[in-house]
């Protein structure tokens, strides 16, 4: 990892030393969430009609932790890979899903080349940077994408209050109007297919929010 900002270290080191615990929260997350799984799969043909055309459709999950959606979009059928900070996380990722690809790395500085993939996941992942960084990761998000890839954004929705920091129970994370989200990533160059928002469900306590789109 070449980026040593410091809200990017604390979020690797908070990870770092709960990774295990995480990854045993985190495995069967989807399993009792049927309007997450769908909306997964609308991302999944978005991108598969973005195609490059060689056959395969290229997503990367930015922020994938222990790797549980990257092997949810695999068995979607999409040829997918994952990217985190945290090395304990990326470990444990390639352990459970030896079969896929999971790389150490930060979502602002992508060590992947202009408009190469057809589909960019980031679930609750830019929930951890700061506000005023937000920009640039969705630029680098647009920048690896190509012109009508797909993007999906989940996040925790601030049910009508601006954006506001609040106590995860790994590090601070900060939930975000959709609108305020939605008109960020059109300002990065994207342009909205859809959104989803769904209420808390059991054990939950927050309202969460999902944005559908595609790179202009």
């Amino acid at each position: 990892m070449t980026e040593t900002a410091p809200h990017l270290r604390a979020t690797a080191d908070a990870y770092d030393a709960l990774a295990a615990l995480y990854t045993d929260f985190a495995r069967d997350a989807l399993d009792g969430l049927p309007l997450d799984r769908s909306v997964i799969a609308a991302f999944a043909e978005l991108a598969r009609t973005t195609g490059s055309g060689s056959g395969s459709v290229s997503v990367a999950e930015l922020g994938c932790g222990p790797g549980h959606v990257t092997d949810h979009l695999r068995r979607l059928g999409l040829d997918a890979f994952g990217i985190d900070l945290s090395p304990a996380l990326i470990a444990l990722a390639r352990e459970e899903y030896p079969g896929l690809r999971f790389d150490v790395g930060s979502m602002d500085a992508l060590d992947l080349a202009d408009g190469v993939l057809d589909g960019v996941l980031s679930w609750y992942s830019v929930i951890h940077a700061p506000p005023g960084h937000v920009p640039s990761y969705l630029a680098e998000f647009r920048r690896v994408l190509t012109a009508g890839g797909a993007l999906l954004l989940a996040f925790f929705e601030s049910e009508g209050g601006p954006v506001a920091a609040f106590d995860h129970k790994v590090t601070t994370a900060y939930r975000w109007p959709v609108d305020d989200l939605a008109a960020l990533a059109g300002e990065a160059g994207f342009v909205e297919v859809g959104r989803m928002l769904r209420e808390p469900c059991e054990g939950e306590r927050f309202r969460r929010g999902h944005l559908l789109m595609r790179a202009r």
